[in-house]
């Protein structure tokens, strides 16, 4: 069996947690003109306190990708104080960064339906949610979520890709790679998706394609570690062992201590353990 880097270890946990609070800088735009909106017929007290508390918002979810431990803690002392759902989402964030992915998720799908307005902040959470089902590997509730956020945004290539990620987990690969030409049409230049619809293919055993995809994904990003064992995938079963073991020895190179080095170890174990082909003997001639 091949091997795959799978979301579902400390680098992926530490990757998901930058994404859940990658998006905070458009999420805190759209709190605080939430916020602003809402409080100008009143004091400027009030809309003092707001700026306030979205600055407090702000640094609760920055900590939260550098140190979850801490930002749980402040945030579940935020919340005791009144801190809302600004400081719901920073303690659900946090515990993703925990590994504390089925909690985080249900956690996140309360909010996403508490909470929906802004629009827009309503979607970043449902994606939120998705992502942390994915990650405690549970792929159906993540699909649901994703289903949900796109509603809103249909044409969003996080959101695609990150739906195709939960269609591969469920096996549904014809309705991943339906995604990922969406999400691809959108964004071409997604590296990502690229090494995602190849594994779908290959899935499919559609492998000229796969193959051409993670080429693709190659020549955008060269030597991206997940593109490499990817393509080391395709080659073995394309009968390309020599090129196989290439691609997942440069996996060390490129990414060290990664998951993906750890998935092209173990292919590279399999592949070195199965017994050589021989060749066909013939039949001896009839003795006369």
């Amino acid at each position: 069996m091949i091997a795959r880097a799978q979301r579902r270890n400390s680098n992926a946990r530490h990757d998901a947690t930058l994404r859940a609070g990658s998006s905070i800088n458009r999420t805190l735009r759209r709190f605080l003109i939430a916020a602003i909106a809402a409080l100008l017929p009143f004091p400027a007290a009030a809309q003092l306190d707001a700026a306030v508390e979205a600055n407090h918002y702000a640094r609760c979810m920055v900590e939260a990708r550098k140190s979850p431990t801490t930002a749980a803690d402040n945030a579940s002392a935020w919340r005791a104080a009144g801190g809302g759902h600004p400081a719901e989402h920073c303690y659900d964030v946090a515990l993703i960064g925990l590994g504390r992915y089925e909690e985080a998720g249900t956690r996140l799908d309360a909010l996403a339906d508490a909470m929906k307005s802004p629009v827009e902040l309503h979607v970043q959470v449902l994606d939120q949610a998705g992502q942390a089902w994915l990650l405690a590997g549970k792929p159906a509730r993540a699909e649901s979520d994703l289903t949900q956020a796109l509603a809103f945004a249909p044409d969003d290539p996080d959101l695609l890709t990150d739906r195709a990620e939960a269609y591969a987990g469920e096996q549904r690969y014809p309705e991943a790679v339906a995604d990922l030409d969406r999400a691809l049409k959108i964004d071409p230049s997604r590296a990502d998706a690229l090494v995602f619809r190849a594994a779908a293919h290959r899935r499919l055993n559609q492998l000229p394609a796969a193959l051409q995809d993670v080429e693709a994904a190659l020549r955008l990003s060269p030597n991206q570690s997940d593109a490499l064992l990817e393509r080391g995938n395709i080659r073995v079963l394309q009968n390309d062992p020599t090129g196989a073991r290439a691609d997942w020895r440069q996996v060390s190179i490129t990414a060290p201590r990664s998951p993906a080095e750890k998935a092209a170890k173990q292919n590279l174990a399999q592949l070195d353990a199965a017994p050589a082909p021989t060749a066909e003997k013939k039949p001896a001639p009839p003795k006369p």
